[in-house]
């Protein structure tokens, strides 16, 4: 994995799962073209990720046992169709359909992370796959802004056109710059999908792992899915696109978190994923003060960016390093879990925000925190084994 070969991977990675999210500052747009009721275009939104879930559990183990450098062009041509296909959208219930097939088949990013794990040398591993996963959050937090961008100068469809141009382009420079790959196993797909689980309920340390990664990820969830309804009312007021600046700083912040993973090359991984605890906790207790501050509100965002995307790294880098043989199983399994906090965190946000506001969800955020910890500190104490396919 050279430097150029890594950057490559993080970008690709990047564009893959900004896909999913090209639809969310475009809602209103899309309703009114197709005269559509704002609540059916949140739809949109819903079913991507419904169909994003579906191509995680299904197509990204296979990784563990086919050609992945054909796997990767499969997948990314049928991205690229699917695109068009939604830029020409002709009705409503077309698109929709679309954009969960989108969610099936922009799974590359997911495909390319335990490879990148694979390719990458021990003592390199937690620096490449750092900048992947870097590339991977930088994606999720710049595709809505991107979005907003593209379609001011030539409306929503411009921007699945776009894209599609942008997946073809880092195809073809995937297609060659990566060798052949020899399957790793030969394992039957219903037993390759049920080992899945087998891994989790054999390997403590991959369940350890997993509970961490899975209250991180609730923890990022609540607090962005309430700083919408913060900055959106009072005292701030501000519009849409002030919202989405903010993303920005949250960027900074994945960029950053990118170091983490030559702490994992260092042997630091476990002592500084209680150190990015701590500071999630830090951060939820400031953000309970930050209610009436903007420029509380960007510390807190940067802080508690840094924290969870670092620690993401460490978990990430540490999962994959436990088996050469089910990376991608692994990689499955822990996406699945952050998709499942991630529900959580949204959900518990709006429930949370009706019944106290933000010093309701600032409180939330530090039991989350206290929590977290506390796995840690009683997870770290017993053996990481190496898992067996």
């Amino acid at each position: 994995m050279t430097r150029g070969l890594t950057l490559l991977f993080a970008v690709a990675s990047g564009a893959a799962v900004g896909n999913l999210y090209w639809a969310q500052p475009l809602l209103d747009a899309i309703a009114h073209d197709f005269h559509a009721a704002p609540a059916e275009a949140g739809w949109l939104v819903t079913a991507t990720q419904l169909g994003y879930a579906v191509g995680i559990l299904l197509i990204v183990p296979l990784g563990d046992v086919l050609d992945r450098r054909r796997l990767i062009a499969v997948m990314m041509l049928a991205s690229v169709v699917v695109l068009l296909a939604c830029a020409l959208a002709p009705s409503f219930v077309f698109l929709l359909v679309a954009l969960c097939l989108l969610g099936v088949t922009t799974i590359a990013g997911q495909i390319l992370t335990p490879l990148a794990g694979d390719l990458a040398e021990d003592r390199q591993r937690g620096r490449v796959l750092g900048t992947v996963v870097a590339g991977i959050l930088t994606g999720i937090l710049a595709s809505r802004t991107i979005s907003g961008l593209v379609a001011t100068l030539g409306g929503w469809r411009a921007v699945y056109a776009a894209a599609a141009v942008v997946v073809v382009v880092l195809g073809v420079l995937l297609w060659r710059t990566l060798p052949p790959l020899e399957r790793k196993a030969r394992v039957p797909y219903g037993k390759l999908i049920a080992s899945v689980g087998g891994v989790i309920v054999k390997e403590r340390a991959v369940r350890w792992t997993l509970a961490l990664s899975t209250t991180g990820f609730a923890a990022f969830t609540l607090f962005w899915t309430s700083l919408t309804f913060l900055l959106a009312g009072p005292p701030f007021h501000y519009p849409v696109s002030a919202i989405g600046l903010f993303g920005l700083v949250g960027i900074a912040g994945a960029v950053t978190a990118q170091r983490a993973g030559r702490l994992h090359d260092r042997g630091l991984s476990l002592p500084a994923t209680g150190i990015a605890w701590v500071l999630v906790l830090a951060s939820f207790v400031l953000a309970a003060f930050a209610g009436a501050s903007v420029w509380l509100v960007v510390a807190v965002v940067f802080l508690l960016d840094v924290a969870i995307q670092g620690q993401n790294v460490l978990n990430q880098t540490r999962l994959l390093s436990l088996s050469h043989e089910a990376r991608s199983r692994l990689n499955t399994a822990y996406v699945t879990s952050n998709f499942i906090g991630g529900a959580i965190g949204s959900g518990v946000a709006a429930l949370l925000w009706a019944a106290g506001g933000w010093t309701a969800v600032a409180a939330a955020g530090i039991v989350m925190s206290c929590w977290g910890l506390g796995v840690w500190a009683l997870g770290r104490r017993g053996p990481l084994v190496v898992v067996r396919p």
